[in-house]
């Protein structure tokens, strides 16, 4: 296997370096494109295309000396060529010292190294962590910041040297060739498509010896950068982020995709593929197997009745002989207990328990009773006197752990059995008492989950001499229970397995006939003395035999793992039982000892021999032991299990049985359960060792694991069952599965029972090999199906492990497992990291053990997480706690402080992407839509002319004159009324009052501007803004309303100030003195050039003028202001209001919420854009309501600030932004008391309106409703409103509010309804019932304004759709914006969108298009008209829409799933880059839960999206940026992540 091995590190590929590849004619990269094509197409086979491929590229390869140009690119450089790989020095030294690689099985090893020399050195791009979560690794560990952004290119040049010496094999694949062509073609032709240049795996430039020798290395790298910057996708070129992002992109390998086969796929449903069987598979040839029985149980005269009877003899006929010695932690003998001692003890124990417990006069405890045993590991003795005091008072001992603390790992379910089986009384040692963890009271605690426990110490004074007339009923074996073992299952819970006293004796018959024990032996016991072998052997078979146990305790053989040899050595023992780790220990530390010798033992058994990589420790062991007396044969694996006890076991050399047994199996046969005897020339073998015969008076055979249990075939694979008097009776309490594991009936291919006798499934899998050696391959408990092959979590550890020796993690400290993610087990592999490991070593050693893993096993793994030292959950004796593990894994609470997940790799289930259907042309859309019986999706409100109302305003052509009237007719009626955080009354304004101060402004402004002059009107919220903004009108000029820069924040805010006075052409700036100082200031030179500000004037102290006229202007049609936003993409859109739609909008409001002057309405809105500057600016003046303004910013101080503004002016009608409802929910949900005592009430709300251009949140107003119902809030209140850029109110939900419900006002409450998420990503709307599985909740927008119709259309074609069909909602109204005033950055974009036609039906109307993703959909209800409700769903805005997979994601719901995936997780966004799905998560919580994240986050969205996210970004909560609408910006986010400006906690990198 050597010289294979070698071999194969030196066949290498050969790469057509990117020197040579830029040099190819052009018409041999265009054959090669078309190759490629014919390939992908199933055109060409894999092997026509090499070798077309290879004709092709021959001429153009350079030659190296002496070898054949056709075995070069055929990856066939035979060994004796003259390449020869330079062997570093590193490399030669470790071959020295290989004293930690002695423990692992060569074979392995070799293998592990010849599979990673075939994976290219693929430099995966590193996580990328924050300073303050780097629990291991020093700082000088640490990459520092400028290495890792150097581009890939300069990278793998740079790290040549490094790399030769870290890594001792350097072959390579024959990807490589292909891989580099395809990158040329791909950047020669259109070079900027993101999908293929991320389905090919990232190129390393030439680690070839030979090939350096022919290339020159600059103009490798000239070429290479040149390639690169082919492919950098427009990225700044300096950026960490994008840089690994790049590096990934070129590194994820082609998904591996099972062949396509055709089906036939329904429109609306992505199935998920399913895992076809390959035809080509391994299937079982051999015959049917029979049966296996062992020799027959020897009947021996002198045989016991019963173990109780056999101590009884003991103790009476040979008190003084040695029964065990009990060892301390330096290894010195602290007690020896006699059968004398053992006897009289047990009797004492006995009676005390029997006659002096008593509760209330009764006895406590009653024959058959079960009673716990908590002993510490290191108290054999007190144990053993404790376990045959209980046999004695025929009372059931069931063994556990000592529990530690309230929460060790597993102790739950430990109370589960406890409780199960009725236990009460628990006994223990005095000092264990002690150190269990105490009440108040004194008493010990009562753990989580354990039923209430009477504690009962059995040293000596606790326990009553019997008197001289008592005698321990001593019977004859039977078939009651005599003792219960505790078994864990691989999900975590545990069992117990009742063992009666007939199988106990019967089972110590059979080990003493298997071992060829002989009475008066000595036998070291290494175990557990609680349950298994250690039990089996070290307390009931010995004294079977009266033997001596010298007891080594675990925490003995930490402290030194030479103990066990020395007492063997010392007592001259015949037998030892150990496990494979106990060998492997005491390999590492046996070089100070020279003077011993293991030449007494006949036997040592290996009680974990069924582990498939304890043939590795035995074998290690023998090679260094065998010159210290050990003989080879004396090694004697056996096969055990909690509920068959002993299975099988190699019998001693003395017994004349055959020579022990090796197989060497092709793993991926195993895979398939298949036997395949592997000729060692594959990498991918698994080498077993025997476990010996079947037990004597057993009779066993093998069935197929899953389903109905026939029996297996000679040469397959399956679950070993055992029929004996010597195994278990059931699993306590459990009646069902005690049927499924204890009486298994296995059955022939005919269907008939092979036996009358009943079978117990010992949950070992394997076969029965020649010479009728049992072999086991693995455990039911380890078994992980992936795609619907097996593979044992044993195996993966042990390829694992084989990866390094052991520089990066413990060995004994490593966790393999499965998930069920999306239809499927996904594996995991979770290892302690040594403190030591440096954060990019322990990356290099991941990404290995990931191609190792895949190359071995053919299977990808999912996640691989290390965790710092000594944080897995320990089983109790060492050992990591898998169920526990896993269980941290899936609840997020592991804390890894390095993860790598390889989603791409693994998933191939994922629904095949959609393909754009050709589109069906508008018109037969119609059709098809009428022939359905469907309307046309179109609505409208109530119809503007035929609404009698008695509206004075209606007679103005102009919003300034309406103002202009109320100061004359009704001067001092109240209009406005703005509060402070305090809640007190800042300033209020009348009609006449604002009249005279707009006067003022305008009188400022009239000399000074022209009429049409846009001024910039940058104020806080507050009359001032008003009183400007119709000081503006008055003069002629357009008033620009615009968010004033945040003091505390100028860098990021005072910029956008400035870019809108620029984009909207303003000729001055009005504002207060303390905002103009701000605009000037020192601070505002860092963000903006302030010297090119227009002229700026202050409005604080304006003369008493009046203006000599107003400006009236000549037609309605004339510009009335500009409004200004920016959009969540990103956008920074000014759309024109004129005049006449400025008066449309404000009828329309007033007519659909009921304004007139004798009502008030409150407004918690920025009063800068869109509906809440119409709210703040207009509609007062216009219907003339009273408004109380609440600025959202003084919030942040008082969160009570709005509702008590609401409770003390008893308004009935109020609007809010989603940012205010979020600060209310969240800053008082648990102040509502306080707030009910302070005398809030919200019953006088009728409507509370959420003002927002999204999609409705159900959740926050749900919320929102609940919190604040204890303050009489009417949970019909909230309700919607939804209007865009196109027309700023296309839907209000004002309730039911009576007083004109005869004129038609009123509407029906919102409806919500639910939808197939999956059938929204294609574009339709399928509705389902709560609570189906992907089932999204919509509410409806809200009621559509009157004079406004809607229709939807396709995004397309342009053409009408029909009821419930997903599409572009379109908007027709006379307060339509007429038009952008600019779109900063897409001026071309949107040119259309404010007058598009329909391409067919009503071609007439003009409409806008808003620009969202909607439906229209009638419902039952009627309006007061009587009409039938239609009512408009808001899915999504179509700028912010991920095409991914051919379908279109919102990202909405993908970031609702992530936030409900971990309670950390405070807020996400997510956004795509080229075609890598980027999620970025707020972690509220500690740094170490970060990355916990990953994994979730991976999962929720692989299963609820069938989506592979591609990175992961773990950032500090507030990193998200919101808008004032409290909308999320995810472009702005992405900016900075691109350039690396989020400063994030973790950045994961999917592979």
């Amino acid at each position: 296997m050597a010289e294979r091995t070698s071999a194969g590190l030196l066949s290498m590929m050969l790469e057509p370096t990117p020197a040579v590849a830029m040099t190819l004619p052009a018409e041999v990269r265009e054959k090669l494109a078309e190759l490629e094509l014919e390939l992908s197409e199933g055109d060409i086979t894999q092997k026509g295309y090499e070798k077309k491929r290879s004709k092709l590229l021959a001429p153009y390869i350079p030659q190296i000396q002496g070898v054949d140009p056709s075995l070069q690119i055929d990856n066939r450089i035979q060994a004796s060529s003259q390449v020869v790989l330079p062997v570093s020095k590193h490399n030669k030294s470790r071959a020295g010292n290989a004293r930690d690689e002695r423990f692992r099985s060569d074979l392995h090893t070799e293998a592990v190294q010849a599979a990673l020399a075939k994976y290219k050195e693929r430099k995966m791009p590193m996580p990328s962590k924050r300073r303050s979560v780097l629990v291991q690794s020093s700082v000088e560990a640490c990459t520092p910041p400028d290495t890792s952004s150097a581009s890939e290119d300069e990278g793998s040049l740079r790290r040549q040297g490094r790399l030769a010496t870290s890594t001792p094999y350097q072959g390579h694949s024959h990807p490589a060739v292909e891989h580099w062509f395809n990158r040329v073609i791909q950047g020669s032709s259109t070079s900027s498509s993101a999908s293929s240049t991320s389905s090919h795996p990232g190129g390393r430039s030439v680690t070839n010896s030979a090939a350096h020798a022919a290339l020159n290395a600059n103009a490798t790298a000239t070429a290479l950068a040149d390639l690169m910057a082919h492919t950098q996708l427009g990225v700044p070129v300096n950026s960490r982020v994008s840089n690994k992002i790049q590096q990934l992109l070129n590194t994820l390998k082609r998904p591996k995709r099972p062949p396509l086969r055709e089906f036939f796929v329904d429109d609306f449903e992505e199935l998920l593929d399913v895992q076809q069987p390959d035809p080509n598979q391994p299937r079982p040839e051999g015959q049917q197997m029979s049966p296996l029985e062992g020799e027959p149980l020897g009947l021996v005269t002198n045989w016991p009745p019963s173990l109780p009877a056999v101590l009884q003899r003991w103790g009476t006929t040979h008190p003084k002989s040695p029964c065990l010695t009990a060892l301390d932690n330096a290894g010195k003998p602290v007690y020896t207990l006699t059968y004398g001692k053992l006897w009289t003890r047990s009797q004492k124990l006995a009676y005390t328990l029997l006659n002096k417990l008593s509760s209330r006069n009764e006895p406590l405890l009653m024959p058959g009773d079960r009673v716990a045993l908590v002993f510490p590991n290191n108290d054999p003795v007190m144990f053993m006197v404790a376990f045959y005091g209980c046999l004695l008072a025929e009372l059931v001992p069931v063994p556990i752990e000592v529990p530690l603390t309230r929460k060790d790992a597993g102790s739950q379910q430990i109370g589960f059995l406890l409780g199960s089986c009725g236990v009460t009384l628990a006994l223990t040692t005095d000092a264990c008492q002690k150190g269990l963890p105490k009440a108040q009271t004194g008493e010990v605690v009562t753990f989580k989950g354990w039923p209430r426990l009477l504690w009962f110490v059995t040293d000596g004074k606790h326990v009553v001499k019997p008197p001289k007339d008592w005698h321990p009923p001593v019977r004859e074996a039977s078939n009651d229970i005599a003792y219960v073992e505790y078994k864990t299952s691989k999900e975590g819970s545990t069992m117990g397995i009742t063992v009666s006293h007939s199988a106990m004796l019967a089972h110590c018959q059979a080990l003493t006939q298997a071992c060829g024990y002989t009475e008066g032996e000595t036998i070291t016991n290494v175990l557990d003395f609680k349950r298994e072998a250690g039990l089996w052997h070290g307390v009931l078979t010995s004294v079977m035999n009266r033997m001596h146990v010298i007891s080594i305790p675990y925490s003995l053989m930490k402290v030194n793992p030479l103990s066990w040899i020395q007492k063997v050595h010392m007592y001259k023992a015949r037998v030892a039982v150990v496990k494979s780790r106990d060998m492997h220990w005491s390999l590492l530390a046996q070089r100070d000892q020279r003077d011993i010798s293991l030449s007494s033992l006949r036997m040592l058994i290996v009680a974990d021999g069924a582990n498939p990589w304890s043939i590795s420790s035995c074998d290690a062991f023998l090679n260094v032991f065998q010159a210290r007396g050990l003989r080879p044969e004396v090694i004697c694996p056996c096969a055990c299990s909690s509920e068959a006890m002993t299975v099988a076991l190699r019998r001693p050399p003395e017994m004349g049985v055959p020579p022990p047994g090796k197989a060497v199996l092709s793993m991926s046969g195993l895979s398939h359960g298949v036997i395949r005897v592997d000729t060692e020339e594959k990498l991918s073998v698994l080498t077993v060792q025997d476990v010996g015969q079947v037990m004597p008076g057993a009779v066993v055979c093998v069935v197929r694991v899953e389903g109905t249990p026939f029996l297996c075939q000679t040469d397959e694979v399956g679950e070993i069952c055992v029929s004996s008097g010597s195994s278990g009776l059931a699993y306590y309490g459990l009646p069902g599965m005690t049927k499924n594991i204890f009486e298994t009936i296995p059955l022939k291919p005919s269907g008939v029972s092979i036996s009358d006798r009943p079978f117990t499934r010992t949950s070992l899998l394997g076969f029965v090999g020649p010479d009728n050696l049992v072999f086991v391959v693995g455990k039911i408990d380890g078994l992980m199906v992936v795609s619907g092959r097996r593979h044992n979590a044993d195996d993966v550890v042990a390829t694992a492990l084989a990866v390094e020796p052991m520089k990066f993690v413990y060995r004994g400290r490593i966790a393999v497992f499965s998930v069920s993610v999306l239809h499927d087990e996904r594996i995991v592999v979770v290892a302690e990291q040594r403190p030591d490991a440096s954060e990019e070593d322990s990356f290099q050693w991941m990404s290995r053990v990931l191609q190792a893993i895949d190359s071995i096993h053919q299977v990808g793994v999912y996640c691989l997480a290390l965790v710092p030292a000594n944080t897995l959950p320990k089983a109790p004796l060492g050992g990591i706690h898998i169920s526990e593990t896993k269980q941290r894994f899936l609840e997020g609470a592991l804390h890894p402080c390095n993860v790598l997940m390889c989603p791409h790799t693994c998933v191939t289930n994922l629904p095949k992407p959609r393909q754009k259907q050709p589109e069906v042309g508008p018109a037969s859309m119609i059709v098809g839509n009428l022939v359905a019986g469907k309307r046309i999706a179109q609505a409208c409100g109530r119809d503007l002319g035929q609404l009698e109302d008695n509206d004075q305003a209606r007679k103005f052509l102009y919003i300034q004159d309406v103002l202009q009237w109320r100061a004359q007719a009704t001067p001092d009626h109240p209009l406005f009324l703005v509060l402070n955080s305090k809640g007190t009354v800042a300033s209020t304004a009348s009609c006449l009052q604002l009249h005279k101060r707009a006067e003022r402004v305008a009188a400022a402004l009239m000399g000074r501007l022209n009429t049409g002059d846009h001024v910039a009107l940058v104020y806080p919220p507050g009359i001032d803004l008003i009183a400007t903004f119709y000081g503006c009108l008055y003069a002629g000029c357009v008033p620009v309303t615009v968010r004033p820069p945040h003091p505390q924040n100028l860098a990021t805010t005072l910029p956008t100030v400035k870019m809108i006075v620029e984009v909207s052409k303003s000729v001055c700036i009005l504002t207060t003195q303390a905002i103009m100082k701000l605009l000037k200031s020192k601070e505002a030179t860092a963000a903006v050039d302030i010297k090119s500000w227009p002229t700026v004037m202050d409005t604080d102290d304006l003369p008493r003028k009046k203006c000599p006229q107003t400006y009236k202007p000549p037609t309605p049609e004339m510009l009335a202001y500009l409004d200004f936003s920016v959009s969540t993409t990103g956008i920074l859109a000014g759309v024109k209001m004129s005049h006449s739609a400025t008066s449309a909008l404000c009828r329309s409001i007033k007519l659909q919420c009921e304004l007139y002057p004798s009502r008030q309405i409150a407004i918690c809105l920025d009063p800068y854009c869109g509906l809440g500057l119409a709210l703040w600016c207009l509609c007062s003046v216009y219907s003339g309501h009273q408004s109380i303004l609440v600025p959202p910013l003084e919030l942040e101080s008082n969160a009570s600030l709005w509702l008590s503004a609401v409770s003390q002016y008893k308004v009935r009608v109020t609007f809010c932004s989603y940012s205010v409802m979020e600060m209310c929910t969240k800053g008082l949900g648990s102040q509502t008391e306080a707030l009910r005592l302070r005398n809030v009430n919200l019953s006088c709300v009728r409507t509370c309106m959420v003002v927002a251009e999204e999609r409705p949140r159900i959740t926050l107003t749900q919320s929102f409703s609940k919190i604040f119902k204890d303050l009489g809030l009417s949970p019909r209140a909230v309700s919607t409103t939804f209007g865009c850029r196109v027309n700023i109110a296309i839907c209000l939900q004002p309730n039911r509010l009576g007083k004109l419900a005869e004129q038609g006002t009123s509407g029906p409450d919102p409806t919500t309804v639910y939808v197939d998420m999956r059938a929204l990503r294609h574009d339709r709307v399928r509705l389902v019932e709560r609570g189906s599985p992907h089932s999204l909740p919509l509410m409806e927008s809200g009621k559509i304004l009157p004079g406004v119709k809607v229709v939807i259309a396709n995004t397309e074609t342009k053409g009408p759709l029909g009821d419930s069909h997903l599409g572009e909602i379109w908007v027709s109204s006379p307060h339509n914006a007429t038009g952008y005033y600019t779109v900063y950055g897409e001026e071309a974009l949107h040119a259309d969108h404010f007058n598009t036609k329909l391409s067919f039906g009503d071609t007439q109307t003009i409409w806008a298009r808003t620009g969202y993703l909607g439906f229209l959909r009638r419902t039952d209800l009627t309006d007061a008209s009587g009409e039938r409700h239609d009512a408009l769903y808001v899915v999504g805005s179509l700028d912010e829409t991920l095409e991914l997979r051919g379908m279109r994601y919102h990202p909405i719901d993908i970031e609702t799933s992530v936030i409900r995936s971990h309670k950390s997780i405070a807020e996400c966004a997510v956004f795509t880059w080229t075609n890598l799905l980027v999620v970025v998560v707020e972690l509220e919580g500690s740094e170490q839960e970060a990355l916990d994240l990953v994994a979730l986050v991976t999962n929720v969205v692989l299963e609820e999206h069938y989506l592979i996210v591609g990175v992961v970004v773990v950032v500090d909560p507030g990193v998200i940026p919101i808008n004032s609408r409290g909308e999320k910006q995810r472009m702005h986010l992405r900016d900075g992540f691109l350039a690396d400006q989020l400063d994030p906690i973790y950045v994961a990198y999917n592979m």
